[in-house]
């Protein structure tokens, strides 16, 4: 069914006051399936603090997310709030494994906390772009099976950047895991610099006045996170751990339930997890959160880059890295994130205004010698880590890399400029993306192509206004 879109887009949007208490509703569930089938299992429902999100963009139009939620009021059958959002579990059902195994993975959905009873819907995007409901049901807020129980004290509060309400300011919440209590200085030091090193970043650096930022330590007993193929595990309250979906570098937490009780102690619209770690890792899922290796020499680019997917819905550009993914956007299928493309109508192009109407489509660019040289460091890449080789190591070869490749796509003569350069999301043929470099696309550039600029600028005004 796709009911809830529907009366989405039928819909005014409503009178916050009227429909909404001010407070936080979270949904709580388990995702649950294989590649081929998928339930939700519903768990609690919670009631957090203020409702951090605008109180006049209650309607998400952005279009992006693999799923989405939608408050539905039973009254009237007309929609209150929707928000799109992406998943853990949905990345997972695209790996080997979802193909022989069944998994449960631990989620979250927050809205306003209605006045009255509603019926909340989460649907899921079909291979034609529209959304289908997934799973429905009816919630009364006054209900005994809803805690409103007080949200833990536990944890540190930092105030970093403060600019106004949060209603209508971009609320950043950064979480520490494997930061003992000793090591709040720090902490301290850790996320000033890379505050300092996400503002200095277009579109941040002219919006910051649009963000208030806040951190909460939750001490942990050791320093550091699991990193399960050199056989190091730490109990970090936040769960943090290298590896995941089987890809060494990939870091989440499939601790939810822990990050979401962590996090009610302050307002937030996004979440960042600073993990102290030397080891270059990290990972962004849109509308659940990113992850940043503190102490790596990329810590820097990883903030960046894992907010744009976690904050923007950006997609990975790169298509020689190794992932767990298995056909992770399904042959001619338009992807969903705003900075790739199928190409199947180029008259269509979704960024088709920012290309100069004689640049041709696709976009000719040097990928066989850019090829050539990526896959060559991918594969001593993979042999120093199978090694366990130092973090300088690493770090060398990523500089012998940039030395390389920078100045092959700087040269190229349609650099700077916004085409479809053939090579993205995982896929080196059959996918484009907006522009030869990108920080999407490599750790050359410092900055953001005007595409996923424009998109990341589109997110902020759905939260400031």
């Amino acid at each position: 069914m796709m009911l809830a879109t529907l009366l989405l887009s039928a819909a005014a949007a409503p009178d916050f006051e009227a429909a909404f208490t001010g407070r936080t509703m979270r949904f709580d569930y388990h995702h649950v399936g294989t590649a081929g089938e998928e339930h939700i299992a519903p768990d609690a429902w919670r009631v957090e603090g203020e409702w951090p999100g605008s109180r006049t963009q209650l309607f998400d139009e952005t279009n992006l997310g693999q799923y989405m939620v939608v408050v539905v009021a039973p009254s009237t059958n007309r929609a209150l709030y929707s928000r799109g959002f992406a998943s853990i579990y949905g990345e997972w059902e695209t790996t080997a494994e979802a193909k022989r195994a069944w998994k449960a993975i631990h989620e979250s959905v927050r809205f306003p906390e209605p006045r009255g009873p509603v019926q909340v819907v989460l649907e899921k995007r079909a291979d034609d772009g529209t959304f289908r409901e997934l799973f429905s049901t009816r919630v009364d807020p006054a209900s005994r099976f809803v805690d409103r129980s007080p949200v833990t004290s536990r944890g540190t509060v930092l105030t970093l950047v403060e600019n106004g309400p949060p209603a209508v300011k971009v609320d950043l919440l950064f979480l520490a895991d494997g930061y003992r209590e000793e090591e709040l200085p720090k902490l301290r030091r850790d996320l000033a610099r890379l505050v300092e090193a996400l503002f200095a970043e277009e579109p941040f650096a002219s919006r910051k006045v649009d963000f208030n930022v806040r951190a909460i330590h939750v001490p942990s007993a050791e320093s550091g996170i699991s990193n399960p193929r050199q056989g190091v595990w730490r109990g970090s309250p936040l769960g943090c751990s290298f590896n995941s979906l089987d890809s060494d570098r990939y870091v989440l937490s499939l601790a939810n339930r822990a990050i979401r009780e962590a996090a009610a102690r302050a307002p937030y619209d996004a979440l960042v997890i600073v993990f102290n770690d030397r080891k270059y890792g990290g990972g962004g899922i849109f509308n659940l959160y990113s992850t940043c290796a503190a102490d790596s020499a990329e810590a820097p680019y990883l903030l960046v880059h894992e907010f744009g997917h976690s904050f923007g819905g950006l997609g990975d550009e790169y298509y020689t890295s190794q992932v767990a993914y298995e056909d992770f956007i399904p042959a001619d299928v338009e992807p969903w994130e705003p900075n790739l493309t199928r190409l199947l109508d180029p008259s269509t192009l979704k960024w088709r205004d920012l290309v100069p109407a004689e640049l041709p489509l696709p976009t000719p660019w040097d990928q066989a010698t850019y090829d050539e040289l990526s896959r060559a460091y991918q594969a001593e890449r993979v042999a120093l880590r199978e090694r366990h080789a130092s973090e300088e190591e690493v770090e060398a070869l990523f500089d012998e890399v940039r030395a390389q490749t920078r100045p092959l796509l700087e040269g190229q003569e349609h650099f700077g400029v916004v085409g479809a350069f053939e090579g993205g999301g995982y896929e080196a043929q059959g996918m484009y993306r907006p522009e030869v470099d990108c920080i999407m696309f490599t750790r050359n550039p410092e900055t953001f192509c005007a595409v996923c600029e424009r998109s990341l600028r589109r997110v902020i005004d759905l939260y400031s206004r």
